[in-house]
């Protein structure tokens, strides 16, 4: 079957893929921290890595993953915002980072939410689990397979707070995949950009964790973590000019310098990089249905995408679109007939697969019968 080639260099103001900011801006003693990632949130391109897949404690940037399973619930109106959570002796019981939940004493999923987000409470943190799987250990196995689902293969939980536990282990590239599963749920923001707030109807005072919302420009997240095994850690969010990024900082040696770390990452990425959505829709048309009830077929793309590039090399880019000519019915919706792939100096950064927006049936003696039976006793 013959194909339609389509090439075009395009001024794209994007693109993708593995460029080291080792070589720009950036090198390994920048960053205090012995572990660290910058990614970029809308095409999840790594920018920068510093030991990033090596197994370490994370400590409360555990409630990442808890978050997102919040989210999640809420996405799908398992819970709701007014719902009341009720304290058990389990999560009353857990030490560190806390609000002082009493057993039996009751609070609404948001202001949960809210205790966890920022004040890094980790007995709101099991309530919440509790309230959403029954236990923690069952809201612990789901925390697991949503890792497995995300590729984050150095990760195994073992609480939902981020308490010191044997084997509870994650690493910066993991922690950056979860972070960036997180904001796709933009009510988290509502959470995290919170700097000073009150509970119990004002009784209890909050401030966020995260004293990068007093001092970083653009700056919108997500959560702080410190243990005596994990050692000061962060997993930073940002957003400037339409590029959102995610910096991540394992093991450093105090507040301060994971603070300095972030910031070292988030600012070397806005500086060096520039990231845009592409509109795939653009040069596609209709395939021609060989034997098909239906003579052509509308194809679809991906509706948005994005890429992300080092300044100043948007305008080598090329794009390359592939369709077939024509193809054979049966067509299933889905079924792909073409490729948009995105070059850069003969390196392929991205592609994209073109396929059917719906299904077309096969011309046999059946299906024509039918269709002329439906239009007769329609009249």
């Amino acid at each position: 079957m013959s194909k339609i080639r389509i090439t075009a260099i395009v001024l794209v103001l994007t693109c993708v893929l593995a460029f080291s900011l080792n070589a720009s801006a950036l090198s390994d003693d920048d960053i205090s921290a012995p572990s660290a990632c910058l990614m970029d949130a809308k095409s999840g391109k790594i920018l920068y890595e510093k030991n990033a897949h090596e197994q370490r404690p994370c400590a409360s940037i555990t409630k990442v993953m808890t978050l997102l399973l919040v989210m999640e619930a809420l996405d799908s109106e398992k819970i709701h915002p007014d719902d009341v959570v009720t304290t058990s002796a389990h999560a009353a019981s857990m030490g560190g980072s806390d609000i002082w939940l009493e057993e039996g004493e009751q609070m609404s999923v948001d202001d949960m939410i809210k205790a966890t987000a920022v004040a890094s409470a980790n007995d709101a943190a099991v309530a919440l689990a509790e309230f959403i799987s029954g236990t923690e250990d069952d809201f612990v196995a789901a925390m697991n397979e949503k890792a497995r689902s995300l590729g984050m293969k150095d990760t195994v939980f073992k609480n939902c707070n981020g308490l010191d536990e044997e084997g509870h282990l994650t690493s910066a590239y993991d922690v950056a995949l979860m972070s960036r599963a997180l904001i796709r749920h933009p009510k988290i923001f509502d959470y995290t950009g919170i700097w000073l707030d009150n509970l119990r109807g004002g009784e209890t005072q909050i401030v966020n964790t995260n004293k990068l919302l007093r001092t970083y420009d653009g700056i919108t997240g997500l959560k702080t973590g410190t243990t005596g095994d994990a050692g000061s850690c962060i997993t930073a969010t940002a957003e400037r000019g339409g590029m959102s990024l995610i910096g991540v900082v394992l093991g450093a040696d105090s507040g301060t310098l994971r603070f300095k770390d972030a910031a070292t990452l988030l600012d070397c990425g806005f500086a060096n990089f520039e990231c845009i959505n592409l509109n795939l829709t653009d040069e596609l048309y209709p395939v021609a249905v060989e034997n098909g009830m239906e003579d052509e077929v509308e194809v679809i793309c991906e509706d948005t995408a994005a890429l992300t590039l080092l300044k100043g090399e948007k305008e080598k880019v090329k794009k390359s679109v592939t369709v077939e000519e024509s193809i054979s019915a049966p067509v299933g919706k889905g079924d792909k007939v073409g490729t948009i792939s995105y070059t850069l100096g003969g390196e392929e950064l991205a592609s994209f697969d073109i396929v059917a927006a719906e299904d077309v049936e096969e011309k046999t003696f059946a299906s024509v019968f039918t269709l002329l039976w439906n239009a007769l006793i329609g009249l």
